[in-house]
């Protein structure tokens, strides 16, 4: 790469590890932001070096756009590389690439903006003809919000205008629990994103979390990588992720991956990116919920149906080369699904598991991937996602994929820490799972209190 030779990794654990294997690959070097709590990780022994960048807090490390900038410039980097979370939607990080010399292993930061505000979201999508969710613009205040979803119909989602992550959504039944729940939505996405607006959208009942992987380059070619089903979600964070979905058919799928595309190409957007919609399974009916300037945790779903390497691709599109494929080189073949450890203890409301890893014996074998930054003796920190582990399995079809995952799962040995892995395996064995009779509400609704 002429543009590339050195790149800076702003982010820990196992996206970090992700990201230093597609630079080994490319002939990149790497240079690892840490904090102090990350000095002794995995991915700091990988990496050609390490730069301490501040004390554990994220506030003061991982979310210092300055300190990012500088120790990458210190260090004599090209590129830095945010992963996902901390700062990869943060479109003042690629401002201040610019203004520094440095590239941004990422979308340009006005379409981080406009992506990230889901208003201006919403309302491109409108202008491109792209069904979204029916709902409200920005309502300013209790009064306006019930006037809204009176129109709309209950229940309805509140949600903030600078979301992400599920922070900021709550739905609300009726007009009687209104005011509360405005309230606590609006301090909620005051506290997260220093932004309390919200709007409001009508709530599918009936629903699945279908995305779409998109890649684009600088001059203007831009591809799908077909779809993902992300509806097996607590508190609207994603458990387990396949590709592709069972409840999308090929004319569906060929829609959603279209209007994808036109939204990719309305706003220019360049590097990786992920379109998400929402399924009405009663109506067979798709609307545009947002769009993620970023890599996604669930990637390696994609990687293993079309073999495109998605973060060499992130690489290649930052020093200015074009996508390594075209759209009649994309296909899919079998099924994929991947499961999320983390360190948390699911029968008691998913407490926090921090401290010292005994025994780490991860799952090996035919169709089985594992990312992540564990080994025996780790110490758990306390301070970030509680995220392990992502185990990936791939079958000629989802039934095998299943078999291969549930396989993995008992496989995988781990002591010291609780962790989510019995949890994960107790849901695939669930017959609505195995069905695919599932929604984005099913597993608060039917197995957890």
């Amino acid at each position: 790469m002429n543009n590339i030779s050195r790149v800076f990794i702003a982010n820990r654990g196992e996206i970090a590890v992700r990201i230093i294997k597609a630079c080994r690959e490319l002939g990149l070097e790497t240079v690892l932001a840490v904090s102090t709590a990350d000095k002794d990780s995995l991915p700091a022994k990988m990496a050609d070096r390490a730069v301490c960048i501040g004390p554990h807090q994220p506030s003061a490390s991982y979310l210092r756009v300055g300190t990012i900038v500088t120790a990458a410039k210190g260090s004599n980097c090209d590129a830095i590389h945010p992963g996902y979370g901390f700062l990869a939607e943060q479109p003042q990080l690629g401002r201040a690439c610019a203004e520094s010399g440095l590239i941004l292993v990422g979308p340009k930061p006005e379409h981080i903006a406009v992506m990230g505000d889901k208003l201006l979201a919403r309302r491109a999508a409108r202008e491109l003809g792209i069904p979204v969710i029916p709902g409200s613009d920005l309502v300013s205040g209790l009064a306006e919000a019930v006037s809204a979803a009176d129109k709309v119909g209950y229940p309805v989602l509140l949600k903030a205008a600078a979301g992400g992550g599920g922070k900021g959504m709550k739905i609300v039944t009726g007009p009687a629990q209104f005011a509360t729940v405005f309230n606590e939505a609006r301090g909620e996405a005051r506290a997260a994103f220093n932004d309390e607006r919200l709007y409001l959208e009508r709530v599918i009942v009936n629903a699945r979390h279908i995305e779409v992987q998109i890649m684009a380059d600088s001059s203007g070619q831009a591809v799908h990588l077909f779809e993902r089903d992300c509806s097996v979600q607590r508190r609207y964070q994603k458990i387990i992720e396949e590709s592709p979905s069972p409840a999308v058919s090929d004319r569906l799928r060929q829609e959603i991956c279209e209007a994808a595309l036109t939204m990719v190409r309305h706003i220019g957007y360049e590097n990786v990116g992920t379109v998400e919609f929402v399924l009405d399974q009663d109506e067979q009916e798709f609307y545009f919920l947002e769009m993620n300037t970023r890599i996604q945790v669930e990637h390696p779903v994609t990687e293993m149906i079309t073999g495109v390497d998605l973060v060499q691709e992130q690489l290649r599109i930052a020093a200015g080369e074009p996508l390594s494929v075209g759209q009649d080189q994309i296909a899919y073949s079998g099924h994929a699904i991947e499961c999320r450890i983390n360190a948390e203890l699911a029968e008691s409301n998913f407490r926090p598991s921090p401290g010292a890893i005994g025994q780490w014996q991860a799952p090996e074998g035919e169709g089985v991937r594992v990312d992540t930054h564990c080994f025996p003796g780790y110490l758990v920190p306390p301070f970030y996602d509680s995220l392990l582990a992502k185990v990936i399995t791939l079958g000629s079809d989802r039934e095998q994929a299943l078999g291969r995952m549930q396989a993995a799962l008992g496989q995988f040995k781990v002591d010291g820490i609780d962790t989510t892995i019995s949890f994960l395996s107790s849901l695939l064995s669930h017959d609505d799972f195995s069905s695919a009779n599932i929604n984005t509400r099913w597993l608060e609704n039917n197995l957890l209190p």
